[in-house]
């Protein structure tokens, strides 16, 4: 980081269940369902604001207050001191949510798991045969 950054008190903060698909509105997504993605990670949310070059800190540590075992956040600074923004392409956060959780499904992790998972699951299913029911 550098040192001419403010403190990342005053960063925007977003945790991974605003952009989560599997979790309703209620449950703290912020973006509309088809726009989301399925369960993202702060390491992928980082590497999406490192792309579009806006300084980021990642807090593993810290927790979503409505889920508290939905660990880490991520915060982004998005305009300079002047009030321009980093990136001229994402200036609100609702615009970086919208821009993160397109870019997460495409991350080399997450396309690397899919193919491994694919993979594991092509093999035969066993259709076999229930016992009696105990009473």
């Amino acid at each position: 980081m550098d040192k001419d950054l403010p403190s990342i008190k005053k960063w925007v903060v977003l945790y991974p269940v605003y952009i989560n698909s599997k979790k309703t509105v209620a449950e703290g997504r912020r973006i509309s369902l088809e726009k989301a993605c399925e369960n993202p990670t702060c390491a992928e949310i980082g590497d999406c604001c490192s792309h579009f070059k806006v300084p980021f800190a990642i807090e593993i540590d810290k927790a979503y207050p409505r889920d508290f075992f939905q660990r880490g956040r991520v915060r982004v600074l998005l305009k300079k001191e002047d009030g321009t923004p980093y990136n001229p392409a994402i200036p609100t956060r609702k615009q970086l949510m919208l821009r993160v959780a397109e870019l997460v499904p495409r991350h080399p992790g997450r396309t690397k798991k899919q193919e491994s998972a694919s993979a594991s699951t092509a093999g035969p299913s066993k259709s076999g045969k229930h016992g009696k029911k105990k009473r």
